[in-house]
């Protein structure tokens, strides 16, 4: 049920947010482990993620709205679903370039409608359906990397290391999102955006907590790492906080599944941002898969008015 029209431009901001975050977290990437990499992100976003919530409660003042035994649980549910999904991203973008491990992850556009209505009971309009069709055919033929590919290559391909390791990405992505949901339910009161900005604070301290302490117990030597990179990991929490606070955002406000169809948009500036600023070339396909998850998102767009 969509509550608030603020879901769209959430969910878009979100997007192009969220493709500028992760162009810059590769960069980091190339110079810290999965882990380090997936820890800057929630680490350096904290201050940030505080400064969003302060700022909304001094522009529209309220009190504290009750909240539920369940929130922290599902909080943390969430939290640990995005760690995984985003260390199975970075994972990913060591096999391919950095617009085929994106597009592997945007399967969770299907999988997030599924599992939305297995576990929360969401339901799309049949139009939603085919803009997911679309979606997918689009991430597919963006997956290919420009070479011609048959039904069968197809097929095999979902056999390597990147695909495996997207698909996965985007299944925890899928979680995540439904982990938020659940725990913005849990915050009493009507203002969802102050539901959100709570949820995103919990969540980004707890996934600190958690691979902080991972990281401490396995690879010690990459937290002072992690810490001497403070100028570019930055950026990254800064994009991180903005970027989770829309997709937060509208999953307080709409349906998961077709937030996230809306999100295929990322796709879009994926390839901006590895085509201009990691200097990816763009291919023909590329072109046509991109097309093709604009339709998707049109689809899915007039599906829900």
């Amino acid at each position: 049920m969509i509550t608030s029209p603020i879901w769209l431009p959430a969910t878009l901001i979100a997007g192009a947010v969220q493709a500028w975050r992760t162009a810059i977290q590769r960069r980091v990437s190339h110079s810290l482990s999965i882990n380090a990499a997936g820890l800057v992100r929630y680490l350096y976003g904290i201050p940030f993620t505080l400064l969003l919530l302060g700022g909304y409660a001094l522009l529209v003042p309220a009190s504290l709205p009750a909240i539920a035994p369940t929130f922290l649980l599902f909080c943390v549910g969430g939290g640990l679903a995005q760690i995984v999904a985003t260390n199975l991203l970075i994972a990913a973008f060591k096999h391919r370039n950095f617009v085929v491990g994106t597009a592997y992850s945007k399967t969770e556009a299907v999988q997030g409608a599924i599992l939305s209505f297995l576990l929360l009971g969401e339901r799309l309009h049949p139009l939603a359906w085919a803009g997911i069709g679309c979606g997918v055919t689009g991430v597919m033929l963006l997956s290919a990397g420009g070479k011609r590919m048959g039904p069968g290559d197809f097929l095999r391909a979902l056999g390597q290391p990147a695909a495996k390791a997207g698909m996965a990405s985007g299944f925890f992505f899928a979680l995540t999102a439904i982990g938020i949901r659940r725990a913005t339910q849990a915050v009493g009161g009507d203002d969802r955006i102050l539901a959100a900005l709570l949820v995103l604070v919990a969540t980004v301290l707890v996934q600190t907590l958690m691979q902080g302490a991972w990281l401490m117990a396995r690879e010690p030597g990459e937290m002072r790492r992690v810490l001497a990179s403070w100028r570019v990991s930055g950026q990254v929490g800064l994009l991180s906080a903005l970027g989770s606070a829309c997709w937060f955002a509208g999953f307080a406000t709409a349906p998961v599944a077709l937030v996230r169809i809306v999100g295929q948009v990322e796709v879009a500036f994926t390839m901006a941002f590895g085509h201009f600023y990691l200097k990816e070339r763009m291919r023909g396909s590329e072109a046509a898969g991109l097309l093709l998850v604009v339709v998707g998102v049109a689809l899915a767009l007039v599906g829900a008015l």
